[in-house]
């Protein structure tokens, strides 16, 4: 809620508001309203003590969205792979039927190599090592 409401233009209104009037009453451009901060140390320091929350908040919004993104990255390869795993279902039934029906075919070449069911488990331990190679600067094999 606080990140909404500090990424919106509501947010920079009130600040060009708050900080403009502070600025000009002052400055002594806006005598209505006595001065209370001649020398602007106040303004800076609020304005100091602000831009370390708001920016511990954008981090923790960060820290969510990463999270939220990790977590969809996983389920898009378990999608992956359980719709690897019903193609090759698919390729070897098929192959199966044309093999039956004596049906020879262009794809008959690939069709060994295509009903080789990928194991989720060799997946995921190739790609958490090529990671792991990549943050180590080796080229995984």
């Amino acid at each position: 809620m606080i990140t909404r409401f500090t990424g919106s233009m509501a947010f920079v209104v009130l600040h060009v508001l708050v900080f403009g009037l502070w600025t000009l009453v002052n400055a002594g451009l806006l005598p209505v309203l006595p001065r209370w901060d001649a020398s602007f140390v106040i303004l800076g320091t609020t304005a100091s003590v602000e831009a370390i929350f708001l920016s511990t908040f954008v981090l923790i919004s960060q820290n969510r969205m990463a999270v939220a993104a990790a977590k969809r990255a996983d389920l898009d390869l378990h999608i992956g792979l359980l719709a690897e795993h019903e193609v090759t279902k698919l390729v070897t039934m098929v192959s199966a039927i044309t093999n039956h029906l004596g049906i020879a075919t262009e794809a008959d070449a690939e069709v060994d190599e295509l009903t080789q069911d990928v194991s989720p488990n060799v997946v995921l331990d190739t790609i958490e090592g090529t990671d792991l190679a990549r943050s180590r600067g080796t080229t995984a094999r």
